[in-house]
Parts: C-alpha cells; structure tokens; sequence
C-alpha cells in the first residue's frame, strides 16, 4: 500500500495565529496559486476557503445564546439558540469583499458591513489609507438608542493576503481604535513575516487573532509573497496589468 505524501508543516508562531491544516483547504490553495485559474475560478476559491477557514475562526471566537422557544412542523418544542457578541464584517478594499459572502452565510443573521479602503505606497510598501466608512455618529432620526456603541464587540477583518502585515496592522488599530474589543482577521494566505508582524504590531493577545488558510516563507522584493497567488484584487476584477 503507497504511503501518503509528507506534507510541510505550519511554522510555529504565536498562539493567536492560526494556519489550517485542513485537506481540502491544501487542496484550493495550490489550485487557486495556479496562473491558469480564471476570475471566476478564482473568486470561488475565494469564497470557499474563506468559508473552510471562518468555521473555526467564528467557532473559536462566537459563543452560543438561548433566545427563547419555537415549535418543529410536528409541535415540538425546541429551545432556540444565536450566535453571540454583535459583529461587524470589515473588508478590505478591493480584494476583501469576495470573502464577505462566505461570512454571511455562515452567521445566522446578516452582520454589519464596514469598509476599510487601503493600499501599499509602490516605494516604500507602506499602507495609505484612502477610505474609511465606519460609523462614529449616529444618523440623525434614527430609532436606535443614541447611548448605544457604534461599534460592535468582534470587527472580522477581511483581507485575503497577509504579505509585508503592514495592511493588517494599520486596519487592525484603525479597529481598536473606534472600540472593538477584538478584531479576527481571516485570510486566506499569508507569509510567515507578515503573520508575525500583524500581531506583534497590530494589538495585544486578547484583542487580536488571525485564522489562515496557508502560509509562505518570504515575500520578494516587490512586497509579494512567493510563491503565493498574485495579487487577488487584480485576478478577481480582470485589472491584471492595469
């Protein structure tokens, strides 16, 4: 009987960052590196290791509620349950916002969505912000009660590559900073150095984990991880070369 392959290991980093193990997760990744992989491809590669990868990050990071009572189709009756804290989904822009269908239908109701606008200065790879929609005031005639938080107790980050972290860190203070208690980035690859510096720089152990799909050694001189999948923005909107 063959034996089965020896697949590398994860390196060992701090214990808020989690790298999947999972089969099929391995899998997607090297068909979603492959330059063949078209956009559409790609987006659901996107999405559906998004998907693999938040099971485990909301497992981790949700807890369960009873809500009450209801009755099956037959008049049983069944206590109900929800997910629990109140969350917000951040994306970043562009490339962040095919992962926010796979987030939405895991949660058991529609969260929040935020939006984060960031990019990479090409000399210097460091991160400039460009918008930022996140509420700090509530709307005029709004019904909701004015002492409430604008902000929600978990920010999910959505970013599908971790390269040089300098893009995580500054989107994970910008989220500390409005009042999340913890922000939970997933992703879906990321290079060993950017890990570290997402979290060493980006917050303390209690306000901060990242959930990944998949991790490289290096980036190049570009800022690009290697081998990794290029970059994710351009594939999924067809602006390779732009």
């Amino acid at each position: 009987m063959a034996q089965a392959p020896t697949l590398p290991q994860a390196p060992a980093l701090q214990s808020n960052i989690h790298i999947s193990t999972h089969p099929c997760v391995r899998a997607k990744l090297s068909q979603i590196r492959s330059k063949d992989a078209n956009a559409r491809e790609t987006q659901n590669l996107v999405h559906e290791i998004a998907l693999l990868v938040a099971c485990d990050a909301l497992a981790s990071g949700l807890q369960t509620v009873s809500t009450g009572t209801d009755e099956t189709p037959l008049g049983y009756e069944y206590t109900t349950e929800t997910a629990y804290p109140k969350i917000a989904l951040v994306p970043i822009l562009r490339s962040g916002l095919g992962m926010v269908d796979a987030l939405q239908s895991l949660l058991p109701s529609p969260a929040a969505v935020h939006h984060l606008g960031l990019f990479r200065e090409p000399t210097t790879l460091q991160p400039v912000e460009y918008y930022n929609n996140l509420p700090y005031h509530h709307p005029s005639g709004s019904s909701a009660d004015p002492t409430a938080p604008l902000y929600p107790d978990i920010a999910i980050l959505l970013d599908p590559i971790i390269a040089t972290g300098g893009t995580s860190v500054a989107a994970i203070q910008t989220l500390l900073e409005w009042g999340v208690k913890k922000v939970i980035v997933i992703a879906i690859l990321a290079s060993q150095g950017g890990l570290s510096r997402a979290i060493t720089e980006g917050g303390t152990e209690g306000e901060v984990e990242i959930w990944v799909g998949g991790c490289d050694q290096e980036v190049d001189g570009r800022g690009m991880i290697r081998p990794g999948m290029g970059d994710v923005g351009d594939r999924l909107f067809l602006t390779i070369g732009k």
